[in-house]
């Protein structure tokens, strides 16, 4: 099928660039080796806890070159690179690092989306979209982060029409990279790429798209508008035809927001001394007490309470129950409960939901050693909604977990605490924010 021109409805834009799509390379290592210099020019990876079955979150580039990349699992990093520097990662850098980052880019161009803790966004605006004035632009980004925060953080940077284009050319030269795809030269410009580069294509979607015949880039770009509506069964298809192209459509790939929060909780893979009864409890009391504190930081009540718990299993265990492996080579199963009571947000009432579902899980041999806890708040009430109880004891608690709230944000998170979870204290520390665009709660991020 031939190309059709594009609907009146929507511009071709003269050759100039009005998104630029900042993309931090290797974000985690990189904040790693500009914090130590002796980790400079050194392979290193960062991982979530010091074990081999869990699985390197990032790698310097100097670890890429043997191999080592996010996903790949510790043990068999240190195989393919011996030698490896392991750090935990720290969140809390990870986040100043980024908002640090996000001010020296501010100093020349204003952000205008943050799609995730290493990526920023920038909108230019009149003769600012002139090649020559972008690529100026884009390299005054560069020298800023550099100067403001640091000679390790180096940025690849995506010129294009529109957002989508802008994060495809973000990703078409790293480290360091400068990529302009202008108007005139598309669709060609990528037709060279694999279906995998384009933002939304995961596995998935690529094995559905070589099912219905299309293989290469080549032959997706040869499709029609109608064609690409068909291939996608959406008015994604649509968005995407005309993306590809350089097309001004008003969207822009940013992603659609709900009209409010659904849920927020945390999880987390145990270290080896808290695979345990005990220990596990004690790590899903601290979930819970990060989760209460972030309810009230962002002013809502909860309706309901999930639990998830995943069990390791040996060989005998796994041929009997029915088991899934973890990506760390774990064989395990799961089990998982909700619970729905009337709005909440102090601790000690969301805790005794919790103690309930907790005397619910599985017993017995087969469920002696939890790997995983996750607790998720749901059915989020915004406070301004919330209909205040008639009883003391629940305003003593609500004045309660505000006294202990005013103390962990000024001293950190967990300066007071229920005893329960004392064993678990410095465990479970707040996780790599991939997507969450990290926020600042008194001291500390999460």
């Amino acid at each position: 099928m031939t190309a059709a021109p594009p609907s009146s409805e929507f511009r071709i834009p003269e050759d100039r660039f009005v998104f630029l799509h900042i993309d931090l390379n290797s974000f985690f290592a990189s904040v790693e080796q500009q914090l130590h210099p002796e980790y400079r020019n050194r392979p290193l990876a960062v991982v979530p806890t010091n074990s081999d079955t869990t699985a390197c979150i990032a790698a310097s580039y100097e670890a890429k070159e043997f191999g080592v990349k996010t996903g790949t699992i510790v043990g068999e990093a240190k195989q393919k690179c011996p030698g490896i520097i392991l750090v935990e990662g720290s969140h809390t850098e990870y986040a100043r690092f980024s908002h640090a980052i996000a001010e020296a880019v501010e100093r020349v161009c204003p952000v205008s989306h943050t799609p995730s803790i290493d990526e920023m966004v920038c909108q230019l605006m009149g003769r600012e979209q002139l090649p020559e004035n972008a690529r100026r632009i884009a390299h005054n980004i560069k020298q800023a982060i550099y100067q403001d925060v640091g000679e390790m953080l180096r940025c690849s940077i995506g010129m294009a029409p529109n957002r989508y284009l802008a994060k495809i050319a973000s990703d078409m030269q790293k480290p360091d990279g400068l990529i302009g795809l202008l108007p005139s030269q598309l669709p060609r410009a990528i037709a060279h790429l694999e279906l995998r580069d384009l933002p939304g294509v995961g596995a998935r979607t690529e094995a559905r798209l070589k099912a219905q015949g299309i293989q290469t880039m080549p032959q997706l770009l040869a499709l029609d508008r109608p064609g690409m509506h068909k291939l996608w069964d959406s008015v994604w298809g649509d968005r995407l035809y005309h993306w590809l192209r350089g097309h001004v459509t008003g969207d822009d790939g940013a992603p659609v927001p709900s009209e409010i929060q659904k849920s927020l909780g945390h999880s987390h893979v145990l270290a080896p001394e808290h695979r345990t009864i005990p220990g596990s409890w004690a790590v899903a009391h601290k979930l819970l007490h990060k989760a209460a504190m972030r309810l009230r930081m962002e002013k809502f009540y909860a309706g309901s309470m999930a639990l998830h718990i995943r069990f390791a299993l040996n060989r005998e265990q796994a041929e009997r129950l029915r088991s899934k492996q973890h990506f760390s080579g774990l064989k395990h199963t799961g089990w998982g409960m909700e619970a729905r009571f009337p709005d909440a947000q102090d601790t000690l009432t969301l805790l005794e939901v919790l103690q309930k579902l907790w005397q619910k899980r599985p017993q017995g041999p087969d469920f002696e050693k939890p790997f995983f806890v996750g607790v998720t708040l749901g059915r989020l009430l915004p406070e301004s909604h919330h209909n205040p109880g008639l009883f003391a004891d629940q305003d003593r608690r609500s004045q309660l977990s505000s006294a202990i709230d005013q103390i962990n944000l000024k001293h950190g998170h967990t300066t007071v605490h229920l005893a329960g979870m004392m064993s678990a204290r410095d465990s479970a520390p707040t996780r790599i924010a991939f997507t969450q665009i990290p926020v600042q709660y008194g001291s500390e991020w999460m």
